[in-house]
Parts: C-alpha cells; sequence; structure tokens
C-alpha cells in the first residue's frame, strides 16, 4: 500500500469510528426475543487508566468479568509484530455489577494478546498471536501451562502460527482454533498432549479462512467462527463435520461463546464497505440455528460503529463485549421478553 493511500484510509477509519449512529433502545426478532440495553456506566475504570484493544472477555465463578487487553500495544497495518512485551498490565479483572477494577495483572509476559477463556476450575486460558502461543493461569496470574515455542511459527504438534482461540472441555481436554495462517482446530489433552487436529484453507466443509474463534455445546461438539467465510461450522469432538450455520445477513464472524444456561449461542460478526466501517452486530441463536435477537449495527443502540472482537454472558443472560475499534468495554443489560413481563 502506497503512503497516500494508508493516510487515506486512516482518515477513513477515524472519521467513521467516531460517527454516532442513530439508534433505537433494542431489536427483538420477535415479540418473545429478548431485548438489550447498553449500560453507559459500565464500566468504571481511573481516570486516565490505560486500556488498549480488548481482545479477549472471560467470566470467572464469582462472576467478575476478565479482560485481556494490549494496553499500549497496536496491532501493526503493514508491519510484522513488534517482539517486545507489554509493559503494562493486560489481564483486568472488573466487578460485573459496577464496573469497577478488582485486580490485574499480565506485565511484562505478551506480545500480542488476542483471546482469554476461563474453564470450570476459575484457570485463565490466553492466546498470544506475536509469541505463537496457548498459555494458562490460574486465577492469580500463576503460569501453569505453556503451549507452542514462543517466538516461532509451525504447523505441526508443537507449534502453532497465530493461534486466536480455545475452547475446554468438561473433561478437561481443550481446542485451540489455529488460526492466522494454519486454518486449523487442534485437540489435546488434558495435560496438554497432541490428540488430533483438522481442517485446512479454504471455503468447503472442514476448510477455513481464519478459524478466529470457537466454543462447545453441552455434548461437546465444536462450534468455529470461520471468520472470512462469514459462517460458523460446527463438529464432533473428534473433528467430525456436522454442520454450517449460513446466513446473508453475517459478516465476518469474529467471535461465539455459548450461554450455557439459556442454551443460545452468541456471536459477533463485522462488516465494512471497502475501507469503511459499518460495524458490528451480536447475534444470538438457539441450538437448531434459528436467530433469536439481533442488535448493533443493524437498529440498536446509540454510540459510535464499533469492531467487537470478543464477548461473554453473565447469569442474568446480560452481555459483555469488548470493541477494538473504539478501544472500551460495553455492556448489554437483557430486558424482559413480553412474556416474562
Amino acid at each position: 500500500m502506497k503512503r497516500p493511500c494508508l493516510f487515506l484510509w486512516l482518515a477513513f477509519t477515524i472519521l467513521y469510528s467516531c460517527n454516532d449512529v442513530g439508534q433505537s433502545n433494542a431489536l427483538r426478532v420477535s415479540s418473545d426475543s429478548p431485548g438489550y440495553r447498553r449500560i453507559p456506566e459500565w464500566p468504571q475504570l481511573p481516570k486516565g487508566y490505560l486500556l488498549g484493544d480488548p481482545s479477549g472477555i472471560g467470566i470467572d465463578k464469582e462472576e467478575n468479568i476478565i479482560v485481556f487487553h494490549r494496553a499500549s500495544k497496536k496491532w501493526p497495518v503493514l508491519f510484522p509484530f513488534s517482539s517486545a512485551v507489554i509493559p503494562e498490565n493486560t489481564v483486568l479483572l472488573l466487578d460485573r455489577i459496577t464496573g469497577e477494577i478488582k485486580g490485574e495483572w499480565g506485565s511484562g509476559l505478551f506480545v500480542m494478546p488476542h483471546s482469554l477463556t476461563v474453564d470450570k476450575d476459575d484457570n485463565i486460558w490466553v492466546t498470544d498471536v506475536g509469541l505463537h502461543q496457548v498459555l494458562k493461569f490460574d486465577h492469580n496470574g500463576k503460569l501453569l501451562m505453556t503451549l507452542g515455542v514462543a517466538g516461532a511459527p509451525g504447523a505441526d504438534s508443537l507449534h502453532f502460527n497465530r493461534p486466536t482461540d480455545v475452547a475446554v472441555a468438561s473433561d478437561g481436554s481443550f481446542y485451540v482454533s489455529d488460526g492466522y495462517r494454519n486454518s486449523r482446530v487442534v485437540k489435546f489433552s488434558p495435560l496438554g498432549k497432541y490428540l488430533l487436529s483438522w481442517g485446512t484453507k479454504g471455503n468447503g466443509d472442514s476448510q477455513f479462512d481464519i478459524p478466529h474463534g470457537l466454543d462447545l455445546d453441552d455434548g461437546g461438539n465444536v462450534y468455529v467462527a470461520d471468520r472470512e467465510n462469514s459462517r460458523i461450522q460446527i463438529f464432533d469432538p473428534n473433528g467430525k463435520f456436522i454442520g454450517a450455520w449460513r446466513d446473508k445477513r453475517f459478516g465476518k464472524i469474529y467471535t461465539i461463546r455459548f450461554d450455557k444456561k439459556k442454551q443460545h449461542l452468541i456471536c459477533s460478526d463485522y462488516v465494512t464497505n471497502y475501507i469503511t466501517p459499518k460495524g458490528s452486530d451480536i447475534m444470538i441463536f438457539d441450538l437448531r440455528g434459528r436467530l433469536v435477537a439481533r442488535f448493533g449495527r443493524s437498529g440498536n443502540y446509540g454510540g459510535p460503529i464499533c469492531r467487537y472482537h470478543c464477548l461473554i454472558p453473565d447469569d442474568d443472560g446480560n452481555i459483555y463485549v469488548g470493541d477494538i475499534l473504539n478501544d472500551r468495554l460495553q455492556k448489554f443489560q437483557r430486558l424482559p421478553t413480553a412474556r416474562n413481563r
């Protein structure tokens, strides 16, 4: 990209990321679908707090919101990642009600944070696309497991190439979406032993064009956000293809998380018109792939155009999201359905 084109791209990005869109309070698919209201006062961060791109988000057993963010580091547009670690804390613990900081850690550990997953034992799993690694920590930030070789991309059982997400099964085995370069999903034992992998680059069944996120349903089936193919692919625990959800309304699918209490799949997408960002939707599906609710760019809440990179629901059905276009966090409160009023 030539320098004038780069300046033009940056100008459009700044202009449209700050553009306020007129939106209704909540979009419902039907009278019985849930609506959502953005809580403008959440979170409550100290004045001047350096919140970088919030690329990963999870929730622990006490329903604290845990955020993985990039602090002072930015994703390079044209150049390779710098190998320098981020000097600031990058893992943030927030009260889900007040949005106040309850703790933070992670300084000097990461090169380019990407995703965060909290397992049933409150361990915290993160992916770092700059290090090409998956790391498991306890709740207080003690390192428990490392997979991948720092700074060494690869496509075998010991290496990743910009891994994007982790999903942990009830038996402790786990899956990694790998990712920006390898276009595969890798399964490991609870102790981190390589078990199997599947996927190649493409748009056919069991192929991916940036598997950007993944999660598991109660049966252990694997749902993969096939980002550039604008679809969700579904596999059994051994990687056998089950099906795919496609819809003309989908943009690039960035993240998916299960609301296990309500048995819904929640995902976010992102749409651009060439260099102009149009924004993200949050879409909620039942397990048959039927759209239950949808809000965001398509008639939602007041606020700037957003790029939702990560999300997590709490037990009340509220949804917390990380917006990497505006470096901010948002909370959407679930409203009563017509049936439950």
